[in-house]
């Protein structure tokens, strides 16, 4: 069963950077769409980024385009979310997501949360004002 961790959360300054890495416990990862989403207090959780499992596809979300950044290393068994010129409102907790998916396409990116089958534990961004 794969096992996903996040680093990289924080307290950063409004325009200030953060870079949220993701290891898998296991090769397979590599074969599958990966996403990063987020969670605020109060708020649904949402999906700020995606990538397909060749790297080769990626979504961002409205909120988030132009300044987010995802990314992956196959061969390192991570996936990247470079976030940059960040807001307040980019506070919340932060999950690394996978989705099991041997079908995918190398272009196919998941968006919807009911698409992931497995979940980091999170990690928390903090962006003051």
């Amino acid at each position: 069963q794969v096992q996903l961790v996040e680093s990289g959360g924080g307290l950063v300054q409004a325009g200030g950077s953060l870079r949220l890495s993701c290891t898998a416990s296991e090769r397979t990862f590599s074969n599958y769409p990966m996403g990063w989403f987020r969670q605020a207090p109060g708020k649904e959780r949402e999906c700020v980024a995606a990538i397909s499992w060749s790297g080769g596809a990626t979504y961002y979300s409205e909120s988030v385009k132009g300044r987010f950044t995802i990314s992956r290393d196959r061969a390192k068994n991570t996936v990247s979310l470079q976030m940059n010129s960040l807001k307040p409102e980019d506070t919340a907790v932060y999950y690394c997501a996978a989705s099991e998916d041997y079908n995918a396409s190398y272009r196919t990116v998941r968006t919807a949360g009911h698409e992931y089958h497995y979940w980091g534990q999170g990690t928390q961004v903090t962006v003051s004002s």
